[in-house]
């Protein structure tokens, strides 16, 4: 029993191979747009976003990165403006 155990972990092993490298997109990361240029153009923003649900290994994961922090940023603004609760509470 204890020469079988390593027989069969390394046939499970051997029969798994080497797996699969997600390949890098044709671009360099100096290409790429940066997070401030695609949250100033709404419209490219969403022609990116759609094409990274669609087709993220040709797009790159590095604009999808991107362009999900672009998304984020546009949607929470700067940051700057402060929560002011109502001085009130609200009546149910």
């Amino acid at each position: 029993m204890k020469k079988i155990v390593p027989l069969l972990l390394g046939v499970a092993l051997t029969a798994c191979g080497q797996s699969e490298v997600p390949q890098k997109a044709n671009t360099s990361e100096a290409d790429i747009a940066t997070v401030e240029e695609l949250a100033a153009n709404p419209e490219r923003l969403k022609e990116l976003r759609q094409q990274c649900k669609t087709d993220r290994p040709k797009v790159g994961d590095v604009l999808c990165n991107r362009v999900a922090e672009a998304t984020c940023k546009r949607f929470y603004g700067d940051g700057a403006t402060p929560y002011n609760p109502p001085k009130e509470p609200p009546n149910f």
